[in-house]
């Protein structure tokens, strides 16, 4: 019997579109259509040696539709396009010359989220200088390591960290010129003539150049510089533009530091690709958060996981005169970021009323990544998503591989060789493929570190010849093509934001006369994000509350703030495997429990101290009475 057309096609369009959700064709088609645009887009520009990402801004700021549109707003200012661009062009010609900044020269800033921040950035971009951004965190050895390896000779700083460059910085470094970006040298900026230099100056015709360093902590004890490629910063803030449906009409707010590529490369760069507008916040808090984000009518914002988790444990903000609460009192529509846990993925959304979640994951050096916008609970607490022909297309370019836990590598069969596949939801260390005849094509490695570089490249994996990314990361997927973020690797863990290196704290553990043996690693806390510094140690003599107040001076004197850790255990004896090297993956799962410490004392940081840790303690941190 025929079915009546008015029953059929309702049938058809639910039919359709339940099979267009299981197999992810849309999704697929807005994702690849946006990869695939952005890297044509890219090839156009290479062809033309037109690489270099000022050239959008000056489109934007020459275009008489949209030169006048808002494009910076910072602490009740605004910039519009045209704005940025002249200053751009007259702090250029102020840099080059005064300092003789030259086309493909490296200079260092050492700044905080400001204005400032992005004109002195696309000032080096508009003569063809490079920018190597510091993370003004960094103070001591660190930073001048990372200057160093920067090879700037010269280097600007922000006024507000400027205490951080001392004479022990500077006598490190004397072929480095310093310069605090003081008012009297912005008035000399402002008096300026605004010169356009030739194009040439700005050549790019490859799009493995580098655009920008970025510094990332690493295995080493001290950060890399790792080299943002042209390629890295079309696509991707090209990819995002259409892929989370943001357009020139809406405002892209971040309080994240711009000295991570999250907020650079992903949230500058976005809205500047899209000729939107662009809220920065000089550092996050939950106090002033919404209070941004609404004076700014944003419409996306920009989280790491511990971000949504703070702003969920604030009280929510009231109307000072209703009362009223104002939790979803926004313009937003989008939370885009990395790091989202699933316990707080529903909780975050429904709490502040935001529809989407555009959730990514990838590094700075990675040489790919994986993408979820979430708008329901099929890919809740996903970090990445691939329908079925997006897993067609990727199918062999990304694998996941058993690890072998001894030596923390990938398992390799002992006949082969190989690697092992980890069967369909098991977790594994994710790898990406690289062309063997020319790695730099995906993977640029780390600015002149090549024993980094090459400690990151894996070869014969699969067959002989073959190479691979490593990224360091377990990861599981799962039959709907979902990919969650299970563990990072090794020694560095990631607190605050930040990639902590345990060799670096261990180091700085080791300087005080007190500390025979320090092994630093991660730990798990009940509702928080991320890995809690915990540092074994065995003492030259008892502790005393003399000791700990030491211990807690001495590494806060040492270390940025998020790599001092949270707790220490003392022990008589460190863990060591067959080959002498410090055990981990034993106390890192024992954590602060003092039922599993096995009689060791437990200390945390309190008031600036190290404060013995109690089973009381651990009961109210269970419980979720206590934040750190």
């Amino acid at each position: 019997m025929p079915v009546p057309i008015a029953l059929a096609a309702p049938a058809a369009v639910a039919g359709a579109m339940y099979l267009d959700a299981r197999l992810g064709l849309t999704y697929d088609y807005r994702l690849l259509g946006a990869a695939m645009k952005a890297t044509i887009q890219m090839g156009f520009n290479e062809k033309k040696a037109r690489l270099n990402v000022f050239y959008v801004l000056e489109g934007y700021a020459t275009n008489r539709k949209t030169a006048n549109n808002t494009f910076i707003i910072f602490e009740g200012r605004r910039w519009t396009y045209k704005q940025v661009y002249q200053i751009a062009l007259k702090q250029g010609t102020w840099l080059k010359t005064k300092y003789g900044i030259k086309p493909k020269e490296i200079v260092a800033m050492d700044f905080m989220n400001s204005e400032k921040f992005v004109f002195m950035w696309m000032a080096l971009w508009s003569i063809g200088a490079k920018p190597a951004f510091i993370n003004y965190n960094l103070t001591k050895k660190a930073l001048a390591h990372c200057i160093r390896v920067s090879t700037a000779r010269v280097a600007f700083i922000d006024p507000e960290v400027q205490s951080n460059v001392t004479q022990e910085v500077l006598d490190e470094l004397p072929e480095v010129q310093f310069e605090v970006f003081t008012p009297e040298l912005e008035a000399e900026i402002a008096v300026t003539e605004a010169v356009r230099v030739p194009d040439a100056d700005r050549a790019e015709d490859k799009r493995q150049n580098m655009g920008i360093i970025i510094f990332t902590s690493g295995t080493t004890g001290l950060p890399k510089g790792a080299i943002v490629s042209w390629s890295k910063i079309i696509v991707g803030s090209g990819l995002v533009v259409p892929w989370m449906w943001f357009t020139q009409k809406d405002v892209f707010y971040t309080s994240m530091p711009l000295y991570h590529s999250s907020a650079s490369v992903l949230g500058f760069c976005t809205a500047l690709r899209a000729g939107a507008a662009f809220s920065l916040g000089k550092k996050f808090s939950t106090k002033t958060f919404w209070e941004e984000v609404r004076a700014t009518e944003a419409t996306y914002i920009q989280y790491v996981g511990e971000t949504c988790r703070y702003l969920l444990s604030a009280p929510p903000q009231l109307d000072p005169v209703t009362g009223e609460n104002l939790d979803k009192k926004h313009k937003v529509k989008v939370a885009f970021g990395n790091g989202l846990r699933p316990d707080i993925w529903n909780r975050f959304k429904e709490r502040f009323g935001i529809a989407g979640i555009a959730e990514f994951y990838s590094a700075t050096e990675s040489s790919s990544a994986a993408w979820n916008f979430s708008r329901n609970d099929f890919s809740k607490g996903a970090i990445g998503r691939a329908g079925s022909i997006a897993s067609l297309i990727v199918k062999g370019t990304v694998e996941i591989v058993e690890m072998d836990w001894e030596t923390e590598m990938p398992y390799r069969f002992p006949d082969t060789g190989f690697c092992k596949r980890v069967p369909q939801g098991e977790p594994g260390e994710v790898l990406y493929q690289l062309d063997p005849d020319d790695i730099s094509k995906k993977y640029q490695g780390y600015w002149n570190n090549k024993d980094s570089t090459e400690s990151k490249i894996m070869r014969n994996v699969f067959v002989k010849g073959d190479a691979y990314f490593r990224t360091g990361d377990m990861l599981s997927a799962d039959e709907k093509g979902c990919t969650y973020f299970n563990d990072r690797i090794g020694d560095t863990y990631r607190w605050k934001g930040e990639n902590i290196s345990t060799s670096e704290v261990s180091e700085s553990f080791g300087t005080h006369g007190a500390v025979h043996e320090a092994n630093v690693y991660g730990i798990e806390l009940p509702h928080h994000d991320g890995r809690a510094g915990c540092a074994a140690l065995v003492l030259a003599e008892e502790p005393s509350e003399r000791l700990m107040q030491d211990l807690a001076r001495h590494i806060h004197a040492e270390l940025p703030r998020s790599a001092v850790p949270l707790f220490l255990r003392l022990t008589k004896q460190m863990e060591l495997t067959g080959t002498n090297k410090h055990q981990k993956h034993v106390v890192r799962t024992q954590g602060v429990n003092p039922e599993k410490v096995a009689g060791d004392e437990l200390f945390w940081l309190r008031g600036g101290t190290y404060a013995k840790f109690s089973k009381k303690d651990w009961e109210e941190l269970n419980g979720g009475r206590v934040k750190l």
